[in-house]
């Protein structure tokens, strides 16, 4: 299970489609042994950016099922269970925490714009759940619309014991981070687990700022988990060095709407599954985002090597 003393790196994993948009679950063991290749602490299922909202609910047990059964207990597995309806989100947390799942990942729903809305919310959910399942409570502004400042969570941390885990994926956001650790240290509320997102797009500052580690799909796993290892190795500096190796494909995969088009390509020609597909409605790439694409690689390979891309 995980608890607030979690720690690491746990990627977001891809949701595989074959060419014709259907589920692909031949591609889930290439997928799961590419990244515990690369030292992943976790792995996080049907994210945002795992085209969750995609799903039927028969293809996302299925997938849990699958990508479960492939990961065989190796890491931590956080399943997000997000929904509208608390029936729905009640049965696919327990399927998964019954086939293995580590704990869940919940986001609130567009619409609540109060404090008070969003406490009474997450207090359903942990009623709907059940207090021995571990919660991650996503807050990703960007998507949902609804704003979680560092004094709500602490409310709800304190109320609900059952959260093990904040994913924090404001814009900004590290001034959160900061509060919420301020308060911790004081003594005013129990200590939670913080991780980063959004591709990874300021994980050295996320962790310095006190994070615990990241959770994000971007496409080269190795570099957060080199990043996270280097930093709580205390060597920060060699973390940033890492991560300025890696910044312009950082940034670029982080464009919005784009961005996991180009993710699932890198992860097509590394082997990891055997179509880019992105489910419709979705990004395509064109002849000339590939070609940028291209570009963006061969500098990254260079760099990697050593030499120098001008």
């Amino acid at each position: 299970m995980i608890t607030p003393a979690t720690r690491g790196v746990f990627v977001i994993a891809a949701t595989p489609f074959d060419e014709g948009g259907g589920l692909d679950l031949a591609s889930v063991p290439t997928l799961v042994d590419y990244y515990l290749g690369h030292g992943v602490h976790g792995i996080t299922l049907l994210g945002m950016m795992g085209e969750a909202n995609k799903l039927t609910p028969e293809e996302s047990l299925r997938l849990v099922g699958a990508m479960l059964q492939a990961i065989g207990g190796r890491v931590p597995v956080v399943v997000g269970v997000s929904h509208t309806s608390l029936v729905a989100m009640r049965e696919l947390a327990h399927a998964s925490m019954m086939a293995g799942a580590a704990g869940v990942m919940i986001a609130p729903p567009t619409g609540l714009r109060t404090d008070d809305q969003q406490f009474s919310w997450f207090g359903d959910c942990c009623a709907a759940l059940g207090p021995d399942v571990p919660v991650v409570y996503q807050d990703y502004p960007p998507t949902t619309g609804v704003f979680l400042s560092a004094s709500l969570y602490l409310r709800i941390a304190s109320a609900g014991p059952q959260v093990a885990m904040l994913k924090m994926e404001d814009h900004p956001g590290l001034d959160k981070i900061t509060r919420i650790r301020a308060a911790e240290g004081r003594g005013d509320v129990r200590r939670t687990a913080i991780v980063v997102g959004n591709g990874g797009l300021l994980l050295p500052q996320g962790l310095a700022r006190g994070a615990d580690g990241v959770m994000t799909g971007f496409g080269y796993p190795e570099m957060l988990v080199q990043v996270y290892n280097r930093h709580a190795a205390g060597d920060a500096d060699g973390a940033e060095d890492v991560y300025d190796t890696y910044l312009p494909l950082v940034t670029y995969e982080q464009q919005p709407g784009y961005g996991l088009a180009v993710r699932k390509e890198i992860l097509r020609r590394r082997g990891a599954i055997r179509t880019a597909t992105v489910r419709a409605p979705g990004p395509k790439l064109t002849a000339a985002d590939v070609a940028e694409l291209d570009r963006v690689l061969a500098r990254l390979a260079v760099r990697l090597s050593g030499g120098t891309d001008g």
